[in-house]
């Protein structure tokens, strides 16, 4: 089947929804771009302003967001981000209608460009992939695909190579040596963009309890060697020094051997790095 309005508009109105749902979900549907580089969008892309979408609809900011997230967590799997800077309008796309099933007792008489006729949009992530395979993701088949789908997903802002790197050393810690490629997709899905002062600042108080364990006393004497106020100074020089795939791949193998989060093992990796002479405090 060829991705149309109608096909989109058709599952809209089969998904449970309030009713100001429904109508946000067609707006957003009116704007989207069936034309690469129509409005400067993706095709298969809508732009908005949440003021913009607020007086259109009608309701408050706070009513607004509310909806946003009864259709990101709906059947239709509302993507948003923004790209562009703060003062940039959001991009808004439906996830879940980039892999619909096959319809054939639906037939669209539109004429509309479909979203998924060139394999770029398809996302098709088969096979199975090596978790020892090359380590530039650029010489894998999956580069292309990683770079193709991340644009409407959590990590959109985050480099194919570390994305790459990231997933072999979540299989590698978990002794898997080759997994189905759709545990890409989800891996990548799933990505947590935290913000990272605020994940940590819990985090470091609960290791700098009154009784903290001899391995939290040792992730905090790591932290001190590499004050967080320079951190990113150190991450740059540590980048430079062993690369970006090395660098991210000591911050997940932290987190994953201590358990904390990947701001924290990003502040041990730097303070390992002062205490061995890589880069200095």
């Amino acid at each position: 089947m060829e991705l149309t309005t109608g096909a989109i508009l058709r599952r809209i109105t089969e998904t449970p929804l309030s009713t100001a749902a429904h109508k946000l979900a067609t707006i957003i549907l009116d704007g989207i771009a069936w034309k690469d580089g129509y409005n400067g969008l993706e095709r298969g892309t809508a732009a908005f302003t949440l003021p913009h979408l607020a007086e259109k609809m009608g309701v408050s900011r706070q009513h607004l967001s509310l909806l946003l997230a009864e259709l990101a967590s709906s059947a239709l799997g509302l993507l948003r981000w923004k790209p562009h800077g703060k003062f940039a309008p959001w991009l808004f796309r439906f996830g879940a209608v980039d892999n619909l099933a096959p319809e054939p007792d639906h037939v669209s008489a539109t004429g509309d460009t479909s979203l998924s006729r060139e394999s770029k949009n398809k996302m098709m992530f088969a096979g199975k992939i090596e978790i020892g395979a090359a380590s530039n993701v650029h010489r894998t088949p999956w580069g292309d695909l990683i770079k193709a789908a991340k644009t409407a997903l959590p990590c959109w802002n985050v480099d194919t190579q570390v994305i790459w790197d990231a997933f072999r050393s979540f299989n590698q810690v978990r002794g898997n040596a080759e997994v189905p490629a759709g545990y890409l997709l989800g891996f990548m899905r799933k990505w947590r963009a935290t913000k990272p002062n605020q994940a940590t600042a819990g985090e470091l108080r609960r290791i700098a309890g009154h009784n903290p364990t001899p391995q939290e006393k040792a992730i905090l004497d790591l932290i001190k060697a590499a004050p967080i106020t320079n951190r990113h100074f150190h991450a740059s020089d540590l980048r430079r020094a062993i690369g970006s795939a090395a660098y991210a791949a000591r911050v997940i193998a932290i987190s994953a051997q201590h358990g904390c989060s990947t701001f924290t093992a990003t502040l041990v990796v730097h303070g390992q790095a002062v205490l061995e002479g890589e880069i200095t405090r």
